[in-house]
């Protein structure tokens, strides 16, 4: 069987500013619908992704911001973060996990990524594909992670 993560379904609570936010993050618009029953889809794709986002008006009973940790990969995390802060987009530093390992790096405080790792500032020590991260979010708290990877595992 072969499947693919086509769309993902983010809860916003105002479409029009999402659609702003996704389009100043530099996410293609693909699609703003609006159907006779009042319904809203807005579709966007990151650029180089074969995912795309949907919100907008009668999608889901979601709460708006509970989504996190979409992950976004880069090939590098610096170009990544100037060109995003650059569109004005409020993004948070760059950090690598003192144990090296991957954890959910959505959410939680800012020094801790969850099951107890610790976040350390800046990029991962010998800049290893997979180490380095740094995280942001839409108007509605939805939460994004950029990883850093230069050089995939095998198989992907």
């Amino acid at each position: 069987m072969n499947l693919k993560l086509e769309m993902i379904v983010l809860p916003v609570s105002d479409t029009d500013r999402a659609k702003a936010f996704y389009e100043k993050a530099g996410f293609r618009l693909d699609v703003d619908y609006t159907a006779d029953e009042g319904a809203r889809i807005v579709h966007f794709t990151p650029s180089g992704s074969e995912c795309s986002i949907i919100f907008g008006e009668g999608l889901t009973s979601v709460a708006p911001g509970s989504v996190q940790g979409l992950y976004l990969i880069v090939s590098d995390i610096e170009e990544a973060r100037a060109e995003l802060v650059g569109r004005g987009i409020e993004v948070g530093e760059i950090f690598h996990d003192a144990g090296g390992l991957f954890h959910g790096h959505a959410g939680g405080d800012v020094t801790h990524s969850g099951l107890g790792q610790e976040r350390l500032a800046g990029l991962h020590p010998e800049r290893a594909s997979y180490g380095s991260f740094l995280t942001f979010s839409d108007p509605d708290g939805n939460g994004w992670v950029l990883q850093e990877v230069s050089q995939r595992l095998p198989g992907r």
